[in-house]
């Protein structure tokens, strides 16, 4: 029987394919994610793009979904540094303790970091399925984009549900 895992996957809008890949990849290992994370339609991302949902709104849905997570992945692509959600779904993940897994897409580099990962991730790795499986699993694996292991910046959670 495949390994299943609740989590919430962390990305700009931009790596909605990204994040369809990892998951494909994960589940040829016979590793299921079912992920709480939202992806908008189009007509939802004119609507966000328009203004026309309150940021109250949108936080309020994405603490019910990260609740629902036992761990909250966070896709490390080229333009994740500069995405506000990105952080704040990386502060709030650690505001209610869950696990943090930053992975690097392939090109992602040191500089596409988000400013909350070094400080509250309980692993950093590379786009590899064994990689990412033994950080969601709790290995505190700290890597480079190349997958060679660096030191962490600080000890993260460890919480599982």
């Amino acid at each position: 029987m495949p390994s299943r895992r609740h989590v919430f996957i962390s990305h700009h809008h931009a790596d909605d394919q990204a994040v369809s890949n990892m998951t494909s990849m994960l589940a040829r290992r016979g590793y299921e994610i079912r992920n709480s994370s939202i992806r908008a339609k189009p007509a939802n991302q004119r609507r966000l793009e328009k203004g026309l949902v309150s940021d109250n709104t949108i936080k309020r849905l994405l603490r019910m979904k990260i609740s629902w997570a036992s761990t909250v992945i966070v896709v490390i692509g080229k333009n994740t540094a500069n995405r506000p959600w990105v952080d704040w779904e990386i502060q709030t993940a650690h505001k209610k303790g869950k696990r943090i897994v930053g992975v690097y897409e392939r090109g992602g580099t040191e500089n596409d970091k988000p400013a909350g990962i070094e400080n509250y991730a309980s692993a950093i790795v590379n786009w590899n399925a064994d990689s990412i499986i033994a950080a969601v699993e709790g290995e505190n694996s700290f890597q480079t984009p190349t997958g060679e292991q660096r030191q962490p910046v600080h000890e993260g959670a460890n919480s599982r549900c």
